[in-house]
């Protein structure tokens, strides 16, 4: 409300008006006061205790709702303001919005005025300049049939045959569906996360009736064409001297149980990007049914240099001199996992001890910060400089609190499990490529974690195959920089048109050129 509201004399008003302009005040501090409230909600979203508890899509449902309900009240008051017919206030910017790319379509609506007669009658105005603005449209996806005619051609003189072009080639014969379709239907499941249930839901709307079933059987044969390209991007990840690995529920029907069974996807992972190396990223997810170690030395088969990994028992086969499928591994242990077993009890007891193992701690994240992006021999020297001292520092702190606390207390099983992966943890101090922790392989687990609430389950065991084949093309790609419905369109494309198999690795997400 202006100064000069704020001072008006009410009683000069005329009764219908001064109702009114009291109506106007009071709603006008109902919206300030929802408003005040909705920013106090967002700030403890965002710093509060709660924030801890939420995963990071639970943390940005909760972002989007609340940003939805301010949007909403600010506009309501806005039009309170202004009137519902009169002109809205120009609006300030709230945030960054970006600039539109240059490549996208531009449809010029030119506004003209009414008259460009002068209104002082000297005649026709002339252009001076312009305003340009831009906005964002979205056309929904467009359907269409791609009418195939082959013409037949037979000679009016003589009987020797009919001539007609061959069929063009199809990724699946006598199917309807375009390589672009079914690239569409594996990006909106598996990129999207929008299960085929809800796909054919969606294409029904438009009149195009295609069963869940006949989308999946799309999806299986996709599957099955794509496998050679996820097995040699596996071979190329596994060339690496240094892979993150980490797994995640799949959970798979069992109809001979009536009800779901546990199954895994491992993501085996490249990304190089923090020191600079020359190996595009990448990840493959291999699925199995169980979460034996003997899975994942099965997976590893050929790989041998060091695995980035949280602390799950099942790893400790790879380390041993049995170990089948290559030599023993070495192993880097995740001090981010070591900080959430003490912030764990920290939020739980506000216990000192754990509170000075996260400070410490994070003077050992500080110096990573500061190298972050750096080659690996100055990493490694500053490893060695500035962080050993530091690590040797917490080696000390930890074995004095496990002779002083319980082994059997909350804190002191914590204490123990960095403990027993101390060795692993301290793997990053001597090879500069090595990074602090898994987060990079854990942020390739977000996505699969993500469909597995959309879709809840795969069919199959088999499903599971096919949907860690999918998710390993699609966020190769999505790593790389490289849109994933454009590449799989394009890889259905050149496969279903032969492409030669000694030439496999022009398929690989990363040499993938939009222009090909």
């Amino acid at each position: 409300m202006s100064d000069a509201a704020k001072d008006l004399d009410l009683s000069l008003l005329p009764p219908e008006f001064r109702v009114l302009f009291e109506a106007q005040v009071a709603e006008l501090k109902e919206v300030n006061k929802r408003l005040e409230h909705l920013v106090a909600e967002l700030n403890h979203a965002v710093h509060g205790k709660k924030s801890e508890k939420l995963d990071e899509d639970e943390r940005q449902l909760l972002f989007e709702e609340l940003e939805v309900a301010v949007a909403c009240v600010q506009e309501r008051k806005d039009t309170q303001v202004t009137g519902e017919d009169g002109p809205k206030r120009k609006q300030v910017a709230r945030r960054n919005l970006g600039t539109l790319p240059e490549h996208l379509e531009r449809i010029e609506q030119i506004v003209e005025p009414d008259s460009l007669t002068c209104p002082c009658g000297c005649g026709e105005m002339h252009k001076i300049g312009e305003d340009r603005s831009e906005r964002l449209d979205i056309v929904p996806a467009k359907l269409r049939v791609i009418v195939t005619v082959r013409p037949k051609y037979a000679c009016r003189h003589c009987t020797d045959g009919v001539t007609q072009a061959p069929v063009p080639a199809r990724l699946i014969e006598r199917a309807l569906p375009t390589e672009g379709t079914i690239a569409h239907v594996l990006v909106s499941k598996y990129a999207d996360h929008c299960p085929l249930y809800r796909q054919s839901q969606i294409l029904g709307r438009t009149g195009i009736d295609i069963h869940r079933s006949t989308l999946a059987d799309w999806v299986g044969k996709a599957a099955f064409h794509l496998g050679p390209v996820v097995d040699r991007l596996a071979e190329h990840l596994k060339t690496s001297t240094k892979l993150f690995m980490d797994e995640t529920t799949a959970p798979i029907l069992d109809p001979g149980r009536k009800k779901t069974k546990t199954g895994y996807l491992w993501a085996l992972a490249r990304d190089d990007r923090n020191w600079g190396g020359d190996d595009p990223p990448g990840v493959v997810y291999f699925y199995a049914p169980d979460r034996r170690g003997e899975n994942a030395e099965k997976f590893l088969t050929g790989f041998d240099g060091i695995l980035q990994l949280d602390g799950y028992p099942g790893y400790n086969r790879l380390t041993r001199t049995t170990r089948k499928g290559g030599e023993p591994i070495v192993v880097a242990h995740c001090w981010a996992h070591a900080r959430r077993k003490l912030k764990e009890i920290h939020d739980r007891d506000k216990s000192e001890i754990a509170a000075e193992g996260l400070r410490q701690i994070a003077e050992i994240y500080a110096i990573e910060k500061d190298i972050r992006g750096t080659s690996p021999g100055q990493r490694l020297s500053a490893r060695k400089t500035r962080s050993a001292p530091l690590v040797a520092v917490f080696g000390v702190w930890l074995q004095t609190q496990r002779i002083r606390v319980s082994a059997k207390s909350r804190l002191g099983e914590k204490l123990a499990y960095i403990h027993r992966h101390w060795d692993g943890l301290q793997t990053f101090l001597n090879d500069g490529c090595v990074e602090i922790d898994s987060n990079n392989v854990e942020n390739l687990i977000r996505p699969i974690a993500l469909n597995r609430k959309n879709a809840l389950f795969a069919g199959h065991d088999e499903g599971g195959k096919a949907w860690g084949r999918i998710a390993s093309l699609i966020e190769t790609a999505k790593i790389n920089g490289v849109e994933p419905f454009a590449y799989l369109k394009a890889t259905l494309e050149a496969i279903a048109t032969g492409h030669p198999k000694n030439k496999i690795d022009d398929l690989l997400p990363w040499n993938f050129k939009p222009s090909s």
